[in-house]
This record gives structure tokens, sequence and C-alpha cells, in this order.
């Protein structure tokens, strides 16, 4: 079990790790060795995250979501294999922790009498410095 906070974590085998080359730091060993980790999570379907959570998970996951709804992220900064799993590790992990807060609930507010006076008066002026950009016609 991997924890994220005091109430929730997800399983081991909910997580699956792939090794590939690294295009990172290794000198000549970077075309030799498999350095770099592609890490996958199924958020659509995991059974350890709460729906509300889960929705908000997709939300964050942004470009590293698939279509089928698993969260691919690569690691290949470090020059290490396990340096690079642990840095894929926490970087999911962070993401299902921000994916875990509640966002606070916007409360609709109204511009007060002071702005908005303020915007008509903005506007006017504007409006008088185009009209006096405006080229004389004798017609007028």
């Amino acid at each position: 079990m991997i924890q994220i906070n005091d109430t929730l974590s997800i399983r081991d085998e909910e997580i699956e790790e792939k090794f590939i080359r690294s295009k990172g730091p290794g000198g000549q060993n970077v075309n030799k060795v498999a350095s770099a980790v592609q890490l996958r999570f199924d958020a659509r379907n995991s059974p350890s995250l709460p729906q509300p959570i889960r929705l908000r998970l997709v939300a964050l996951a942004g470009s590293r979501i698939t279509k089928d709804g698993v969260i691919v992220i690569t690691a290949n900064r470090r020059r290490t294999q396990d340096q690079n799993r642990r840095e894929a590790l926490d970087r999911l992990l962070k993401l299902i922790a921000k994916a875990a807060t509640v966002p606070d609930r916007r409360v609709a507010t109204r511009p007060g009498k002071a702005a908005r006076k303020q915007r008509a008066d903005d506007k006017v002026r504007r409006g008088t410095l185009k009209r006096g950009r405006r080229r004389y016609r004798a017609d007028e």
C-alpha cells in the first residue's frame, strides 16, 4: 500500500512500471541501459480512489492521461533507474494528493457601485480618445 494522505492510499498492484532508454544524462551508458521509467496508473478504473477524487485527478492530469483514463508519467532526469522510479512515483503521488484536496467553492460577487462608475468613466474616456483620432470630413 502506498499512502497518499491520512485517509487515502493506493495498492501497489495498481501502478505499472516499464523501463525504457533514457534521453537524459548517463554518458555512454545512456545507449545501453534502460534507466528511464514510464509509470502507468489507471485513474479512471482505480478501486482505491473515490469518485470525486477520480474526476478531479482526470481533469488535473491534462496531457498525461490517455483516452482510456491511464495516467502515464515518464521520468528520465536522473542517471539511475531507482532514482527515476522514485521521481515518477513522487510526481504521481503529488498529483493524486492535489486531486484529493477539495477546491474552495467560489462565491459569486458583483462589482460595487464605485467599480461600475469607474468602468463607465473609462469607457467614455476611451470613446472620446478614439473619436479624436477620426479623420475630419467636411460633410459632417
